[in-house]
């Protein structure tokens, strides 16, 4: 017999702990030439919003990027703390080292 769902449950999966912008940030962490479209459908956002949050990354100092042929290589800097006063004392590479599994950190 199917189980239906109620509204508190569907709601529980609609949202995460991480903004868009954490999540855009670990995929270019995990893989630094990710193409936008590779972003949109990773985070699961418009390739629209994907370009407006590596714009408010760049300009914000986080993301570096050099061109390689036709795709960018992003860079994301390491000595940069949190925005939120809530996590401020932390640096970028304490989420990444928290989230990334071993490894996966794109060089």
């Amino acid at each position: 017999m199917e189980r239906k769902r109620n509204n508190a449950e569907v709601e529980k999966r609609t949202w995460t702990f991480l903004t868009n912008h954490a999540h855009v940030l670990i995929c270019i962490a995990q893989k630094p030439s990710s193409r936008v479209r590779d972003l949109s459908a990773l985070v699961g956002i418009t390739e629209r919003a994907v370009h407006r949050i590596i714009s408010e990354l760049k300009e914000a100092g986080y993301l570096q990027y050099d061109r390689e042929g036709r795709r960018n290589r992003y860079t994301v800097r390491g000595d940069l703390a949190m925005r939120h006063p809530v996590e401020g004392h932390c640096l970028v590479p304490d989420l990444l080292e928290t989230v990334l599994q071993p490894g996966t950190r794109g060089s």
